[in-house]
């Protein structure tokens, strides 16, 4: 019997498989350090891991409400108010969601109409684009500055239109590790106050700030928090990644519209896990001294990087470094982060990958959420380079 496979049209025809992926296979292949794909090698607070386990073993497990359990959104409500001086009320203005990725999937797909068009800053983190295209939307791509990756507010005004339904921002920044000033959020609300655009913050790294620098969420700004869905990640914050749980907070009318499509593609997040992270959020002592404990990594990378071949850029926030590798090769930087894991035995993402069709300034990312033996490991061999 011959069996016919139907003929399938894609809905995303230019995606294959990301960077990170291709990146980390190679390291596994050739037993490189990974210091590509952003994620830490070191376990979470076994006292958060004794959080969940608690949830389970209390019969915890069955759905929670649509939109989160009720206390850890409480929790969030408070962090909120707290650092950013912003009331979001628990009931109608936070959801709990799968994740930072699936919130902002979510947060397209519920304003994002056939013809919209969407700003996005590039180098940008690699959903954004594809969540605009499934929408029935067109990402309109607006360069940050060259090397300081700051917002070029010319630019972004000149990107304006009537077709613009969002913006897309992201502080602390993925992958340059740039972070917007309270000035760039008073010229970005100076330049939206006139239009309907809706900003999506991508403020999954909001605890990762260094140097007594203050991370400026979008919820300090009350004219940007009224159009805006703030993202964050409980993974990124408390180690536990793979735990894909995160949330979203926006005024009532927007997040009406998120909740409709939150319910119908993930509808609910896993309960033990909410109600463990809730408890656990009691002390607010693990966000709070998170900044230091990550600008101790990043100093000690730093310091050997100093004694390599690499040009070092400013690293203000996220837990990534970027480097200049142009005083060491001339080669693109797919081929460079390919060569640099297969001979050298250090993996990291090639900058161009964050770019519409690649745009090459021999730049690398690394990631420094490793133990310090990873990261001296990497260290001692990027000093043969």
């Amino acid at each position: 019997m011959n069996l016919h496979t139907p003929t399938l049209k894609s809905r995303l025809p230019a995606v294959g498989t990301t960077i990170f992926t291709v990146m980390s296979q190679l390291a596994q292949e050739h037993g490189a350090v990974n210091l590509g794909q952003g994620f830490p090698d070191f376990d979470c607070d076994p006292a958060l891991v004794a959080a969940v386990d608690d949830a389970m073993k209390r019969g915890l497990n069955q759905y929670p409400p649509m939109t989160g359990v009720p206390a850890l959104r409480e929790a969030v409500a408070a962090k909120m108010q707290a650092l950013y001086g912003h009331h979001y009320d628990v009931g109608s203005e936070i959801t709990i969601t799968a994740g930072a990725t699936q919130a902002i999937l979510t947060s397209i797909l519920a304003i994002v109409h056939p013809g919209d068009e969407v700003i996005v800053l590039d180098p940008c983190y690699d959903s954004y684009e594809p969540n605009i295209i499934l929408a029935g939307g067109r990402a309109v791509h607006v360069p940050l500055t060259p090397r300081t990756f700051r917002p070029d507010f010319e630019r972004i005004s000149a990107a304006l239109s009537p077709r613009t339904r969002a913006i897309v921002i992201n502080t602390p920044h993925n992958p340059s590790a740039t972070v917007w000033s309270s000035q760039d959020m008073q010229r970005l609300e100076e330049l939206l106050r006139p239009t309907d655009v809706i900003v999506i913050a991508d403020e999954v790294y909001e605890h990762m700030v260094y140097d007594e620098q203050q991370h400026q969420s979008i919820a300090r700004f009350p004219e940007l928090a009224a159009r805006s869905f703030i993202v964050s990640s409980f993974g990124k914050t408390y180690h536990v990644t793979g735990w894909k749980v995160g949330y979203v907070a926006a005024p009532a009318s927007l997040m009406a519209e998120f909740r409709k499509v939150h319910q119908f593609n993930v509808f609910t997040v896993n309960t033990p896990v909410q109600h463990g992270i809730a408890a656990y959020m009691a002390d607010p002592k693990p966000y709070v001294e998170l900044p230091a404990f990550y600008q101790r990594k990043r100093d000690l990378f730093r310091s050997g990087l100093a004694k390599t071949r690499f040009g070092i850029l400013p690293s203000e926030g996220s837990y990534f470094q970027c480097v200049d590798y142009s005083a060491i090769s001339d080669e693109g930087e797919a081929a460079f982060c390919s060569r640099l894991t297969s001979e050298v035995g250090v993996a990291a993402i090639p900058l161009s990958a964050f770019y519409p069709g690649g745009f090459e300034q021999r730049i690398v990312r690394f990631c420094f959420a490793k133990k310090d033996a990873t990261l001296e490991l990497a260290l001692e061999r990027l000093a043969h380079l």
